[in-house]
C-alpha cells in the first residue's frame, strides 16, 4: 500500500494516507472525495537520537504513529 500526501478541494485539509488500489482517499476532516495528489519527497532517515525522537513527536502529533513500535504507540495513545 502506497503513502500518498493529499489536499482536500472541498477544506484545504492537507494529510497523508496509506490507499490500497481498489479504494477511495477520503478526508479525515470532512469525509470529501475531492482530493489532489500531491508531490512528496522522501528524505533520508536521521542519524541523530535527539533528531529521530523530534521527529517521532512531530509524526505523533500529526497523527502518524507508524514509526512507533506497538508498545511505544499504546503509551503515546493512552496520555492525557
Amino acid at each position: 500500500m502506497p503513502l500518498y500526501d493529499y489536499v482536500c478541494r472541498n477544506c484545504n485539509f492537507r494529510f497523508e494516507t496509506l490507499v490500497r488500489s481498489n479504494s477511495l482517499a477520503s478526508c479525515p476532516r470532512c469525509s470529501s472525495n475531492a482530493m489532489d495528489k500531491q508531490v512528496s519527497a522522501p528524505s533520508a532517515p536521521p542519524r541523530n537520537k535527539a533528531l529521530i525522537t523530534a521527529a517521532r513527536r512531530q509524526a505523533a502529533r500529526e497523527g502518524h504513529l507508524s514509526n512507533y513500535s506497538a508498545a511505544e504507540r499504546m503509551q503515546l495513545l493512552n496520555r492525557p
